[in-house]
């Protein structure tokens, strides 16, 4: 939590993403530094989950770049994207509903950066069960998991694909106080493993307790920028997001 981050690994710059003509994404730019917890925050419709659409390559941007260590990904498909070592987890998980869930993280071991094949890929993606706290269901289907397990799965593909930078879309959203408090480790562990980790978060308790620092997004633009509790306690940031409780 401590080790300092480096150089920056992705930069955005004047990103642009419409839908039906309206800007989801209106000129966004900002950097991840390399071995930092990065927070991305702001009220629902900001922008949040349009920017790790775009990046992954779920969705092309419109205008403006995206570069990750000289590769520009605006330009590439998501398959190349997770090659190259950026993984993302989604709000909503989806898993493939009519495998177990060592078959579902399996796959991803084959799909990710240094993509494997053969016989140490059951291996290698029970390890990744373990690590979640789900390898005692590693042979259910993913039809029997409760919302923490879905939520869980969803990281342990994510790190399956062995990413160098990994986006992590409200994983901890939904879950009860002693699951955040476990979540909030794991993704801790995540980090020390040496993982640029960027978190999109609602609850506030986790992006404190996680992030250096955190970028604001409002109407699909950055609004503030900078270290976790000064950025949260800006008048903007306050009137625009968090309320009356950060003031």
């Amino acid at each position: 939590m401590n080790r300092m981050a480096g150089a920056a690994l992705l930069q955005v710059k004047d990103v642009v993403k419409y839908f039906g003509g309206l800007p989801a994404l209106n000129g966004v730019s900002l950097a991840v530094r390399e071995g930092e917890i990065l927070g991305i925050v702001g009220p629902n419709g900001s922008g949040k989950s349009t920017l790790i659409n775009v990046v992954s390559g779920y969705h092309r941007a419109d205008k403006g770049q995206i570069w990750f260590e000289g590769y520009d990904l605006a330009r590439l498909e998501p398959h190349r994207i997770a090659e190259l070592g950026v993984a993302r987890t989604y709000q909503i998980p989806r898993p493939f509903g009519r495998m177990t869930l060592l078959e579902n993280v399996a796959v991803a071991c084959m799909f990710g950066a240094r993509g494997r094949r053969g016989k140490d890929v059951r291996e290698q993606a029970m390890g990744w069960l373990e690590f979640t706290g789900l390898a005692q269901v590693a042979a259910s289907p993913v039809s029997s998991l409760t919302l923490h397990q879905r939520k869980m799965l969803e990281l342990a593909r994510a790190l399956a694909c062995r990413p160098r930078l990994l986006f992590v879309d409200e994983v901890l959203a939904g879950l009860s106080a002693a699951e955040l408090e476990e979540g909030i480790r794991l993704l801790r562990r995540v980090h020390e493993m040496g993982i640029t980790v960027v978190v999109v978060e609602h609850i506030m308790r986790a992006v404190v307790s996680l992030c250096h620092r955190v970028v604001v997004l409002h109407f699909g633009q950055t609004i503030a920028a900078g270290p976790t509790k000064e950025v949260l306690r800006h008048p903007e940031v306050v009137a625009a997001y968090l309320g009356k409780e950060y003031a």
